[in-house]
């Protein structure tokens, strides 16, 4: 009796982990099986959709798009591009000519929808959150295949349907309208110029970077100094920088427009000596976000009165008098915020 209530428990057991297995490998939206259709789905989509944007980047830059140059993009065998590319021929996405692929109407949108998604997506990642720098393309790179079109249009609409990226990118319209690209190489700039940083290239990700470092973003101004075939010096927002060229054609700028000035001869706040006061001009575009919120409203907007109050041994952190409370600020923050010297205490 005893061995048959245990071999009727044994199964009873067995059927329900079986049943609970079943139900986890096939419920209908949330199942095994249904998250392994919809990641393969989304596979199925990322390299044709990525060769889109490839074609697209060749064509809005005016160079070739090959079946090598859409390998190497992808990271794929030239075989394999061969084939991905001969689907995307078969759904009327693009044309292979001689020797060079091109985007058909239906192909463009196709890839300016992909491409809106991405550039949206850094906009917000840039301006909503914390996020660091160097990681906003790749983010975008993985959400651009999955948001849907609501969601797309709610998001245009919360950011004010901004016209760039973060890196100056223009973002294309929901009707697929995308202005041309604007501005010279940074190392193209005449000596003594100053200029408006228009973009500044995201990939690769290494040389990206080394960008980040030095804090260039579009908006700022630069004032060239030199540019030879071993270096390129100018000034970035009065500071100055040295960059090796290859490195400086990932910038490109553009005269000031009409109205627009020089605004070279301010410093940071950083640069204030000990009972130095200096008046707020702005906050440096290379500051994002959270960091941007956190300094406002702190008071530190333009017009406001700094003076340079105390230094830690280190010398990292200083003290600044900011509407009548001392707040502490690290080196790397107060060179964010430029100020016009005003008087030194007891002068």
């Amino acid at each position: 009796m005893v061995s048959a209530v245990s071999d009727l428990t044994t199964t009873w057991i067995a059927a329900t982990l079986g049943a609970g297995l079943a139900a986890w490998v096939a419920w209908p939206r949330t199942g095994v099986l249904a998250r392994w259709r919809r990641l393969r789905e989304c596979a199925r989509r990322v390299l044709p959709e990525d060769a889109l944007k490839h074609a697209h980047d060749c064509e809005y830059r005016g160079a070739a798009c090959t079946l090598e140059s859409t390998a190497g993009v992808l990271s794929v065998s030239v075989d394999r591009a061969a084939r991905l590319v001969s689907g995307l021929e078969e759904m009327g996405l693009v044309r292979a000519g001689s020797g060079s692929l091109e985007l058909t109407p239906q192909g463009r949108m196709h890839a300016l929808r992909v491409i809106r998604v991405h550039r949206l997506w850094e906009r917000f990642l840039a301006d909503e959150t914390g996020v660091p720098q160097t990681d906003w393309h790749t983010l975008a790179d993985r959400i651009e295949h999955h948001l849907p079109p609501d969601a797309v249009k709610a998001l245009a609409r919360r950011m004010g349907d901004p016209r760039f990226d973060p890196h100056g990118d223009p973002i294309p319209t929901e009707a697929g309208e995308m202005p041309r690209p604007e501005g010279i190489p940074l190392a193209s700039l005449p000596i003594g110029e100053v200029a408006k940083v228009m973009h500044v290239e995201d990939e690769p990700a290494t040389m990206y970077a080394q960008l980040v470092a030095i804090g260039v973003h579009p908006g700022m101004q630069v004032r060239m100094l030199e540019a030879t075939d071993r270096l390129v010096r100018f000034e970035l927002e009065g500071e100055p920088c040295v960059l090796a060229p290859l490195l400086a054609r990932n910038i490109s700028v553009a005269a000031l427009r009409e109205g627009e000035q020089a605004r070279m001869s301010s410093g940071t706040l950083s640069s204030l000596a000990l009972g130095e006061v200096g008046r707020v001009e702005r906050i440096s575009r290379a500051c994002h976000s959270r960091q941007r919120r956190r300094l406002m409203d702190l008071g530190i907007v333009p017009g406001t009165e700094i003076r340079a109050e105390l230094r830690n041994l280190a010398g990292d952190l200083v003290g600044y008098r900011i509407r009548g409370a001392t707040v502490a600020l690290r080196k790397q923050q107060a060179e964010l915020i430029h100020v016009r010297r005003e008087r030194e205490e007891g002068r």
